[in-house]
Formats: C-alpha cells, sequence, structure tokens
C-alpha cells in the first residue's frame, strides 16, 4: 500500500495561490490513479484532480478548471497541486488519494468517486476574503 503525505497547506487571501505536495512511498509498479480532494465543513468530500502516473493524464473537477495544475515529479515520488485565483470557496482539508489501476480510461472515468486505498492526513487551506 501507498503511504502518502501531504504540505504546502496554508492561509492566503483571495486571489493568492499556493502549492500543495503530497510525497507518496510504497510504490509497486509504475500505473496509478492519484487524486486530490477537498472538504469543507459541513460538506461531502468532492474530488478537484487526478492524474494517472504512467503517460500523466490529468483530470479536473469543473469548479477549478483553468485554475488548479495537478503535475508528478517522478524523480521525487512526489504528486502536486498548483492551485492560483484562490476563492474563499476553495477553503477545505485537502487529501491527497492513489490507487492501482491498471488503464487511463478507468482512472479518467472513475477518479472523483473511486474507493482509493490510500489516504494521506490531509492540509489545511484556508481562503479569505
Amino acid at each position: 500500500q501507498v503511504q502518502l503525505v501531504e504540505s504546502g497547506g496554508g492561509s492566503v487571501p483571495a486571489g493568492g495561490s499556493l502549492r500543495l505536495s503530497c510525497a507518496a512511498s510504497g510504490y509497486t509498479g509504475s500505473r496509478y490513479c492519484m487524486a486530490w480532494f477537498r472538504q469543507a465543513p459541513g460538506k461531502e468530500r468532492e474530488g478537484v484532480a487526478a492524474l494517472y502516473t504512467s503517460g500523466g493524464s490529468t483530470y479536473y473537477a469543473d469548479s477549478v478548471k483553468g485554475r488548479f495544475t495537478i503535475s508528478q515529479d517522478n524523480a521525487k515520488n512526489t504528486l502536486y497541486l498548483q492551485m492560483n485565483s484562490l476563492k474563499p470557496e476553495d477553503t477545505a482539508m485537502y487529501y491527497c488519494a492513489a490507487d492501482r489501476m491498471w488503464t487511463t480510461t478507468r482512472c479518467a472515468a472513475s477518479w472523483s468517486s473511486y474507493g482509493y486505498g490510500s489516504w494521506g492526513q490531509g492540509t489545511q487551506v484556508t481562503v479569505s476574503s
């Protein structure tokens, strides 16, 4: 099972930027669907973005398209989420998730609802108006 540790959260004013990191260890093979989720108090967990590690295809929620960018650094086994033009409604705890997945097609189809086997502990993002 993959171990995940997030970092990079913080407090920023609206319009600001943050970059979240998710350090991963314990990989077996190279075909993983890795995703960022967020959960605000009193709200359901929401998929933000995902990346298929073999090939690097990326997927985004409509609410963050054009503002957030998911990427990976294979040498560092780290997943990133660059968040620009942040809004108060982006305030939430952000979690990294990962699971082995054989095809990018499956990652594309199910990334926001899949029952990932590995989760990080979360990092808080607060955006003030």
